[in-house]
């Protein structure tokens, strides 16, 4: 079983505890990449990508108050965070 594999599996086992945390870290992650982009100006691009940001959050935090399948809710972190990590990664190396 690959790790992504396990982290899933436990991840749907405690879906409450582990949304609540999700929350914290996307909506952290987000907001520090977005303040990371807007650091750089406010072009149409940068706006783009605070978009892109600011979407995967709210969908990742909308599958957890519409009561989505673990999987889902679990996937979306994932997207969100290696997402915003990229940016911010992105953004102190240039």
């Amino acid at each position: 079983m690959t790790t992504f594999a396990q982290l899933e599996k436990d991840f749907t086992n405690n879906v409450m505890g582990y949304s609540a945390l999700g929350i914290i870290l996307s909506t952290c992650l987000g907001s520090i990449a977005i303040m990371q982009i807007l650091s750089f100006g406010h072009s149409f691009w940068h706006m783009a990508l605070v978009m892109i940001c600011v979407g995967i959050c709210t969908a990742h935090n909308a599958a957890i108050l519409t009561v989505q399948k673990p999987k889902l809710i679990f996937q979306l972190l994932v997207a969100s965070t290696i997402l915003n990590t990229s940016v911010i990664l992105v953004s102190l190396f240039l």
